[in-house]
């Protein structure tokens, strides 16, 4: 299902002066539960062979329900995803009582099984015909890397919440985008699967909002709607050309 937020005049206005595009990246380009779940599996085991008592009495579902809960109690961090799972090997190095000399050997063996992602069906040739006409930016509250990606050729620009110390909604990742291209919040639009993170961002520099709903989730009634809201990104070349 597609559905216009605005009036269709209103829809044509905005979208004809749109001179970048902006995307969330995990859950809107490509599934995050199974890239997490790799990564957690190859980190697991390599610790296993190397540092046992870390593992003992762990499967890699409990292990990355400790992480989570780690994460969730390091506010000061939420905006570094990668400095918080050095901080959470390093805890675990303590409790178990090795040294955290591995710690960058292990969050690089994540890290690097954090990259390979697959795509949704759709989203290479669109973002391929995209970039033809508009410079393309990532905007993540995660750690992935576009330039590390399959996708990495589209992107004319990456932003992390770790590079502006803040993740979105908070509006930094969007300022910084924003300077880099010389444009103003309005010839932005930004797609992303989070309403409370992207489209209420978007809304802060006054960008175009797109709510990517891939699962027919029901919009927060708490919030104000997106400018658009589509099934999954082919639609986009539709909006742009009015």
């Amino acid at each position: 299902m597609q559905t216009s937020m605005k009036t269709s005049q209103e829809a044509l206005r905005s979208t004809q002066r749109i001179k970048a595009i902006s995307f969330d990246l995990d859950d809107t380009l490509w599934a995050i539960g199974p890239v997490i779940g790799r990564a957690n599996r190859l980190l697991y085991d390599w610790l296993g062979a190397r540092y046992p008592r870390i593992t003992q009495g762990h499967t890699v579902d409990s292990l990355h329900a400790q992480c989570l809960a780690f994460f969730h109690a390091r506010d000061d961090l939420q905006h570094d995803l990668s400095s918080m799972r050095r901080a959470f090997l390093r805890t675990l190095a303590a409790r178990a009582q090795y040294a955290d000399d591995f710690v960058e050997e292990a969050f690089a063996l994540f890290y690097r099984a954090r990259q390979e992602v697959e795509p949704y069906p759709e989203v290479d040739a669109v973002l391929t015909a995209l970039a033809r006409t508009h410079p393309l930016v990532a905007l993540t509250n995660g750690n992935a890397d576009i330039r590390q990606t399959p996708l990495a050729r589209h992107f004319h620009l990456a932003v992390s919440s770790a590079d502006v110390g803040a993740g979105k909604p908070d509006p930094a990742m969007f300022h910084r985008a924003l300077a880099h291209l010389g444009l103003p919040g309005e010839a932005l639009l930004h797609v992303g699967d989070r309403p409370d993170h992207d489209i209420v961002g978007a809304r802060r520099v006054g960008a175009g909002a797109v709510w990517l709903n891939r699962h027919a989730a029901v919009w927060p009634d708490e919030l104000p709607p997106p400018d658009h809201e589509i099934p999954d990104l082919r639609p986009l070349a539709g909006l742009l050309a009015g």
